[in-house]
């Protein structure tokens, strides 16, 4: 067997199969050409989902005769000026779509240069180039690929149904005019409505402008339950929108990532959306987000996968600290905001017709406090009481001067506190639920989620300024677990020193507990090793201390926070409320639920049919 060389169709074929797997990636090489050649309306036509028929019509500058010929060789190109692989600011510039789609496909391709007094049309069947011929076309180019993959029949088998493809194909347009908001985009697809993203005269800032896209794109909830971000870090520049943690999705469809204007799927800057939300968002549950990245060319290689569709960053660290950091400091202040989405699920909640009677006559307001057991009511108890430290008055009321489940404020103890954002506490509901009352709304809060959320964050800045704050016990209390178990804790006494935690391994399978957080008031320091223990071995592959440290600081805020079932004063219930307001991240809890829910006077009217 002897080294030969491949025939040009071939090598065509094979180019084929890397870079068009199916007509989605064919429209994304063409559209990418369009705007490379400075185009300001695109329109596209599919049939099929592009299988039959992929139409491209562009404004944009258009080729020459010469051009034209050479538009459908392999690695011919216009994008590289200076022939540096390292200096790319196009994306077309492997030279290899034109030929591929020409390879496997029907594709006539007709332009005409700006300034010039003449249309041309080649066309390619089956890798078999047509003579040139003179056509009649404006300024600009349209590109149209018929029949996909007819000259290679394996491949048909695995394109998906039309309806998946032209799905993909949409998925691609939407990418584009994300990342082009001064680009108009029209998509004609069968006997479909045309899918329009127009570019509005009127708006001349920038942010308008490219909020409008995004609105166009992805709708207006998405820009109702999202914050800007825009941090720099010396020539990287991060912008974009990213979601509310409330505002949470099942999968990762509403992730949005460009570099350079060019969208991408990379692991790095995945990684890294993902990490910013690490404790605010559910397990399971995925941020939405639209992130552009600008970076310096030279900086990362656009060159490492055929599509493109992945890049290598020479210093990918920095990106990620980028991202997380940005992300982070946006969401600081916004994060303490829940969902809008959220108004409209209460109220639908609240209706008539979702109303079900309790068993045994209980209603929502009983004559007793609230007990599991409505045959058998018992007083509310008081498990430990507010840590003075977290500003909660250390007076509690007898539970034997608990009115009933829903704790009214008086009018001599509401304005002691002034309106927050979260307005004045009136009443608390079944011991967990707080109502307050703001000057156009009506608050309701989860009193343990929101104050598991404050003694989380507190935790973090504590470790940040060089440990949490910790107490000794009187007497060292033995704790008996397993050993497995006993010798994680020992391997990390030194990341729960940090939290105020001191422990040391105390025989087989037991551990002594010398000094416990502040935090925790009087919690049960045996509960609270056996969730340590737990988090530990769930990570114990991450590596990153700040990570694990975070993880655990999420456990034990558990621990340390109100607990549901507790009876609260109205100063108890407005120093919790005064404190949500001054905490980052207090729109949800350590496991990414809202903590509470805000009902708009107008989305009460409508509750009761008020005009």
């Amino acid at each position: 067997m002897t080294i030969r060389r491949l025939p040009e169709h071939l090598v065509n074929r094979i180019a084929a199969g890397e870079v068009i797997e199916r007509p989605a990636a064919a429209l994304k090489e063409i559209v990418e050409n369009a705007l490379d050649a400075g185009a300001t309306m695109i329109e596209v036509t599919l049939h099929d989902g592009g299988q039959s028929l992929i139409r491209v019509a562009d404004n944009g500058i258009g080729m020459a005769r010469d051009e034209l010929a050479l538009c459908i060789e392999r690695h011919a190109t216009s994008k590289l000026p200076d022939e540096d692989l390292l200096n790319i600011h196009s994306f077309g510039f492997r030279g290899e779509a034109l030929p591929s789609i020409g390879s496997v496909a029907r594709l006539n391709v007709t332009s005409r240069r700006k300034g010039s007094d003449e249309a041309w049309q080649i066309a390619v069947e089956g890798g078999k180039v047509q003579p040139h011929k003179p056509a009649s076309l404006p300024d600009g180019t349209i590109v149209e690929v018929r029949d996909l993959f007819f000259a290679t029949p394996a491949r048909l088998k695995f394109l998906k149904a039309p309806r998946t493809e032209a799905e993909a194909a949409r998925d691609v347009i939407q990418k584009l005019a994300m990342a082009n908001p001064h680009v108009a985009f029209t998509l004609y697809e069968d006997d479909k409505r045309p899918l329009r993203f127009d570019v509005s005269p009127t708006l001349l800032d920038e942010e308008q402008i490219q909020q409008e896209r995004l609105a166009a794109v992805l709708g207006q909830e998405f820009m109702d339950n999202a914050v800007r971000l825009d941090a720099r870090r010396d020539a990287f520049e991060l912008y974009g929108y990213a979601g509310l943690p409330t505002w949470h999705r099942p999968t990762t469809r509403q992730q949005f990532l460009f570099v350079n204007g060019r969208p991408v799927r990379d692991k790095v800057l995945m990684g890294a959306l993902r990490g910013a939300y690490g404790d605010v968002l559910p397990s399971g549950r995925h941020p939405a987000a639209v992130l552009f990245l600008k970076v310096p060319v030279s900086e990362v290689d656009v060159n490492v996968h055929p599509t493109k569709a992945e890049v290598r960053f020479r210093d990918s660290a920095k990106v990620r600290s980028l991202i997380v950091t940005g992300i982070r400091q946006a969401l600081e202040t916004a994060a303490q905001f829940t969902t809008s989405s959220l108004a409209p699920t209460a109220l639908a909640a609240m209706r008539p017709e979702s109303y079900r009677p309790q068993p045994h006559g209980l209603g929502p307001y009983t004559t007793e406090a609230y007990s599991p057991d409505p045959h058998n009511p018992q007083p509310l108890t008081t498990p430990f009481p507010m840590s003075a430290e977290m500003g909660f008055s250390e007076h509690i009321l007898s539970p034997r001067a608990a009115p009933p489940a829903a704790r009214i404020a008086t009018e001599t103890s509401v304005p002691r506190h002034p309106y927050g954002r979260l307005g004045a506490a009136v009443a608390q509901v079944h011991g967990t639920f707080i109502i307050a009352q703001t000057q156009d709304s009506l608050v309701i809060v989860d009193q343990h989620a929101a104050h598991e959320r404050i003694v989380y964050e507190k935790m973090k800045h504590d470790v940040k300024e060089g440990g949490v704050r910790s107490q000794s016990l009187l007497l060292p209390e033995v704790v008996e677990m397993d050993d497995a178990a006993c010798c994680r804790l020992a391997v990390a006494a030194p990341e729960l020193a940090k939290l105020g935690l001191a422990i040391e391994a105390f025989g087989i399978g037991a551990i002594l507990v010398r000094e416990v957080p502040v935090l925790l008031g009087t919690a049960s320091v045996k509960d609270l090793l056996r969730d340590m223990a737990e988090e530990l071995l769930e990570n114990e592959n991450t590596r990153a201390l700040e990570a694990r440290l975070d993880a655990l600081c999420a456990r034990m805020a558990c621990h340390g926070s109100v607990r549901s079932g507790r009876a609260l004063n109205a100063d108890e219930m407005n120093s919790l409320l005064r404190q949500m307001e001054d905490t980052p991240n207090t729109g949800q809890c350590n496991h990414g639920r809202p903590t509470y829910v805000e009902l708009t006077l107008g989305d009460l009217r409508k509750l009761f049919d008020r005009k």
